[in-house]
């Protein structure tokens, strides 16, 4: 066994670049070109990465170990995907996004609407700690009524995915939060807390950009239209004020720090009750919505687009994303292909400005080779933690970096986990909500901005990196 560590070498960096480009070329060409599932590019590409690791010594047992420990770290996020698909099902099956629909289009003027989509997208986030969920819930109904207003569906796209990744980099209760400090090394609170004044700051021009913008669609507002949609909402489904009770509920556990996967199901089986209580749904039928797309013929076609999906079903593709994504990120870490990567970065990195923009960089590589969120926080910290220390840059700003890098461009790659779930939840292709994910682009600005000027960067102690010592 020793005598074979002994024989495990470091690929070299004309063998990365290798093994990346063609995981560019297979991802870029699957999607793009033939048409493929990103999925099947993945699972090749486990084999590009085995190859060249049994190349460099490894043997078969340990590489597979490896992807099966990097799947194993995501496992969660899996079963809050698979639940939140049999919540989506419910709860249009049981009125509830339709009603939320419904009274939207009656008290959401147009002038207003995008800021109230990135308020509203905002607020169930943060206090749910889930831009999945967020998005699936409050996103998809904010679809329905920004195209019942007139405003374009990319648009409506970007101001949900600003309001939910908002939201979700600042909630204690977001997975992503806790794991960006923790493979930081810093605590929670403070990783919020360093987060804080650039996002908050970010938020406003972005509320800003959002409101002019909103302003512009105010006066093309058809009447007709939008009661077209309440009427055939109306004639589809038992329209309830009571269909904010599940919401609430959901909306409470989850604030008070309670799990998410047994959560969100139990958000589904209230859909289940509300359908067949309020739906008069046929129970049988009623359970099958949590598993497959929900079937709705109302004769407008937005309608039966917006609400015939849902159901567990739905999210198996991002499931294999997920499981694939991971796998892969596993493999590179196993090979030594992000060692090879942090090294060559230590030496380009000469202040705090580089530094951040190379942590940002890597995080959103990450997502890109990684295909999943979780390969991003989890990797972007072991690749540049050395970086930081020999900087004397206390860790809080790695976490930030790796957070902002990480959380605000996963929607970004059509073919991570967070591209293909948000462009299947929000019926909008990923390079078309792209332009309008507005908080993304000016968080990641000011703060490189800020690294360069010096501001807004968080040095160890005087006291603390003698005592280190």
């Amino acid at each position: 066994m020793q005598n074979q560590q002994n024989h495990i070498r470091l690929p070299g960096m004309s063998q990365v670049f290798a093994c990346l480009a063609i995981f560019l070329a297979l991802a870029f060409s699957f999607t793009s070109v033939l048409d493929l599932p990103i999925q099947l590019a993945l699972f090749i590409a486990w084999f590009v990465i085995m190859g060249l690791g049994i190349k460099l010594g490894h043997d078969y047992k340990s590489l597979e170990q490896a992807a099966v420990d990097g799947v194993a770290k995501g496992m969660g996020a899996i079963l809050i995907l698979v639940s939140v698909g049999a919540l989506v099902g419910t709860w249009i099956a049981g009125g509830i996004v339709p009603s939320i629909i419904y009274f939207g289009l009656k008290v959401i003027h147009p002038s207003i609407f995008l800021l109230a989509t990135l308020i509203i997208c905002s607020l169930t986030s943060l206090a749910t700690g889930t831009s999945w969920g967020s998005a699936a819930t409050a996103g998809i109904a904010m679809m329905g009524i920004g195209h019942s207003l007139g405003v374009p569906a990319p648009l409506v796209a970007g101001a949900v995915l600003s309001g939910v990744y908002f939201g979700d980099k600042l909630s204690p209760l977001s997975d992503s939060v806790v794991l960006a400090s923790t493979m930081s090394n810093v605590d929670v609170m403070e990783h919020i807390k360093g987060m804080l004044p650039i996002s908050l700051f970010s938020y406003v021009i972005t509320a800003a950009l959002f409101t002019v913008v909103g302003m512009q669609y105010s006066g093309n507002v058809s009447l007709e239209q939008v009661n077209l949609v309440m009427e055939a909402l109306d004639k589809q489904f038992n329209i309830t004020p009571l269909a904010i009770v599940p919401v609430v509920l959901v909306l409470g556990l989850l604030a008070n720090r309670k799990p998410a996967f047994p959560v969100i199901s139990f958000g589904a089986l209230l859909g289940l009750i509300w359908a067949i209580l309020f739906q008069d749904m046929d129970p049988v039928k009623a359970m099958h919505s949590a598993y497959s797309p929900f079937a709705i013929t109302s004769g407008v076609d937005f309608i039966d687009n917006i609400l015939g999906r849902g159901g567990m079903e739905s999210m198996l593709g991002s499931v294999a994303v997920i499981i694939f994504g991971l796998g892969f990120g596993g493999l590179l870490e196993k090979v030594g292909i992000l060692e090879v990567i942090a090294s060559a970065f230590e030496k380009r990195i000469k202040g705090a400005g580089s530094l951040t923009t190379h942590t940002i960089g890597t995080a959103f590589l990450a997502n890109v080779f990684g295909s999943a969120m979780y390969v991003s926080l989890i990797l972007t910290p072991k690749i540049m933690a050395k970086n930081y220390d020999r900087l004397g840059l206390a860790r809080k700003n790695l976490s930030r970096n790796a957070e902002f890098g990480g959380t605000l461009t996963c929607g970004m790659v059509p073919w991570s986990d967070n591209g293909i779930f948000m462009a299947g939840v929000l019926g909008v292709a990923t390079l078309d909500y792209l332009p309008y994910m507005w908080l993304s682009f000016t968080c990641i600005i000011v703060t490189i901005t800020l690294a360069y000027l010096g501001k807004a960067v968080n040095r160890i102690p005087v006291i603390e990196a003698a005592s280190s010592r």
